[in-house]
């Protein structure tokens, strides 16, 4: 398999290549050079089929043979060692339960799967790799966690000061190790734009790799939870509306992959916070980035996601041909707080901020007698105790390892600029 930059002035590269280079030299995204879908008889049969098969069949081909296929089948095995339930909210919708893994957050499958390839392609080198990630809250834990002691690898996570939840920052700050945390006085835009200033850079990029969901290998493995969604599902439910709470707009772009090779997804909701660039794209054909505001979804806080580029080539930028498959609503806080209310009155479920998001889009798209609806609960509502326990006037209770977790010392180096972080790889 090869990969191509969407701005098509880059060599077209392995997925090897594309792992470790993250960013294409022309600020591109890399993308498959081609797609193709699997058979209908696996489609048709998949609940025949462990999870192990599903995802080794559906991620093959993006890999090729670059990785020997005993070690992609335990890299797969590893990544998603967990469960991924859907769980029925109302009589048309259940949500897919996304924070069964280490840090409970979604990202946990492309952070555990991007650490892995990782790991494998590093593991003749001499020379240490530095993976630089930005995070708007759940991305910094999980790639945190997942490449926690792999050898030549050390891991800079820039995050936004204050605008992430006290577990979240926790669970960047006090893991040590290979592990560093980088505290950065602006938003998650700032701290992206300094992250990708960084590949441009000629003069350090070329000891750098991304996790962020620009990377192939943090991108592509989200595909494997609509397929077990799938598999859940499809005897009683013929049409599937996906709602996903969106706000770099890779964990969406995946379900939409998965579509391309042929699961058949009825239609896509991106679910988005007051963060409304992709909202507005689709009523007005034009996309304008703007400076992210802070929410109570902090994980969507993103004003020009990085991978909406991505979902217009694989409708080959065509968009009347996207408007029929996808859609894209934005809500407030207050909308936020009334659902997370709603859904906890009506079913007794109680959803985190970016759920009750996705949840919203559904009631939006207004779902048809034989349409099913799955929202993506993409983190444990743990994770966002003050918004949680506030909203409903209940108290959660919290894992055991995250009270542990509470308690360590937070440990950051403060940054404002792009000269600081470059000043900071360059000493390290």
């Amino acid at each position: 398999m090869k990969y191509y930059s969407l701005n098509h002035k880059a060599p077209n590269v392995s997925f090897k290549e594309a792992v470790i280079n993250g960013l294409a030299p022309d600020r591109g995204l890399y993308f498959p050079e081609s797609i193709t879908p699997l058979s209908e008889d696996f489609i048709k049969n998949i609940s025949q089929f462990s999870n192990e098969e599903i995802a080794f069949k559906v991620i093959q081909q993006f890999i090729g043979d670059e990785i020997p296929k005993e070690i992609v089948q335990q890299i797969v095995s590893e990544t998603i060692s967990f469960d991924f339930p859907v769980v029925s909210i109302d009589k048309n919708i259940g949500t897919l339960e996304l924070f069964h893994g280490p840090t409970l957050a979604f990202k946990d499958v492309g952070a555990r799967f991007m650490a892995r390839c990782l790991g494998y392609f590093n593991k003749e080198n001499t020379n240490k790799v530095t993976v630089l990630v930005a995070t708007s809250g759940d991305t910094g834990g999980a790639v945190a966690n997942g490449f926690l002691g792999v050898k030549g690898v050390d891991v800079v996570i820039l995050y936004p000061s204050g605008k992430v939840s006290d577990i979240q920052e926790k669970q960047l700050t006090t893991l040590g190790q290979n592990i560093t945390a980088l505290e950065v006085n602006g938003v998650f835009d700032d701290c992206q734009d300094m992250v990708k200033s960084a590949f441009l850079d000629t003069e350090i990029a070329r000891q750098l790799t991304s996790a962020n969901s620009i990377n192939v290998a943090r991108w592509l493995p989200q595909m494997l939870y609509y397929f077990f969604a799938y598999k859940q599902l499809h005897k009683e439910h013929s049409k599937i509306v996906f709602s996903v709470p969106s706000g770099n707009f890779g964990n969406i772009c995946a379900g939409m992959m998965a579509q391309k090779l042929g699961l058949p997804i009825q239609h896509f909701v991106a679910a988005t916070n007051v963060n409304d660039t992709v909202p507005q794209f689709m009523v007005e054909g034009n996309y304008n980035p703007k400076s992210s505001q802070p929410t109570i979804s902090n994980a969507m806080d993103v004003g020009n996601p990085s991978n909406f580029i991505r979902i217009q080539q694989l409708f080959n930028n065509d968009f009347k041909n996207l408007k029929t498959a996808f859609s894209s609503y934005s809500f407030s806080d207050n909308d936020t707080r009334d659902a997370m209310k709603q859904i906890f009155k009506n079913s007794g479920y109680i959803t985190d901020p970016h759920g009750a998001v996705g949840y919203l889009g559904l009631e939006r798209h207004q779902l048809k007698d034989n349409e099913y609806g799955v929202f993506l609960e993409t983190a444990h509502p743990v994770k966002f105790l003050d918004v949680v326990e506030s909203t409903l006037n209940k108290k959660i209770e919290v894992p055991t390892h995250i009270q542990s977790l509470i308690l360590k010392e937070k440990k950051s180096i403060k940054i404002s600029s792009y000269h600081e972080l470059k000043t900071f790889l360059q000493s390290n």
